[in-house]
């Protein structure tokens, strides 16, 4: 499920873009409370954005078929290709978890999985950041677990005044947590000043030209 923010883009433009994946089960709750956080501050200094709720329904993980190799697409017709097709209109990438067993909700891993090994080198370029909530404890080790996508595909992690974590059973929890919820405006003036000197830098200078890349093993015949 798709929210728009209030500003309106049918075509690419000079205002940047940020799309939020909110990967709890909870439509409304403490997750998306964070992210809408975020969401208002970045709105507030000029930035579009864009949420998106991946749902309660079952995720399919990667099944190794290597399908995406040849299509640039998953053989499971879900988000994950939805987001796939859309990647060029987005500058910036939140993802937002609750914390279960010291790591993000599993839906959520699996199609991260999926989306970043399809995406290949649509990635790259782009601002990333991740928040988590959680009631008492795990939070940095979920954390930890979802920068590892966007630290292996040449993005650029965006960092706040704290890790980017929130605490609380329910919403009301959350809004009692004024460190964690200004840490997310925090995080989002980051993002939103980065954003805007992106977008002036690329007119003067020509982004990184990779080698490319070297894959080898571990296991040497």
């Amino acid at each position: 499920m798709i929210y728009q923010s209030k500003y309106k883009r049918k075509e690419k433009t000079s205002m940047s873009k940020v799309l939020l994946i909110n990967g709890s089960p909870n439509e409304k709750g403490c997750t998306y409370t964070a992210l809408a956080e975020i969401m208002t501050t970045l709105q507030k200094n000029g930035i579009e954005t864009e949420l998106v709720y991946l749902g309660k329904k079952p995720i399919a993980g990667c099944i190794a078929c290597g399908k995406c190799y040849q299509t640039r697409r998953c053989v499971f017709q879900d988000q994950v290709n939805e987001i796939l097709n859309r990647l060029d209109e987005y500058d910036g990438l939140i993802v937002g978890s609750p914390v279960y067993y010291a790591g993000p909700a599993g839906q959520l891993c699996a199609f991260l999985d999926r989306l970043f090994y399809c995406a290949g080198k649509k990635m790259q370029g782009k601002l990333a950041a991740s928040i988590v909530s959680c009631r008492r404890g795990g939070a940095s080790a979920a954390f930890d677990r979802l920068n590892k996508y966007f630290g292996i595909s040449n993005m650029h992690i965006i960092g706040s005044q704290y890790w980017n974590q929130v605490h609380g059973k329910k919403p009301e929890d959350v809004y009692k947590d004024q460190e964690g919820l200004q840490t997310m405006r925090t995080l989002a003036l980051n993002m939103a000043w980065m954003l805007k000197n992106l977008e002036i830098g690329k007119k003067h200078i020509p982004s990184p030209e990779y080698e490319e890349k070297i894959y080898t093993n571990f296991i040497k015949d």
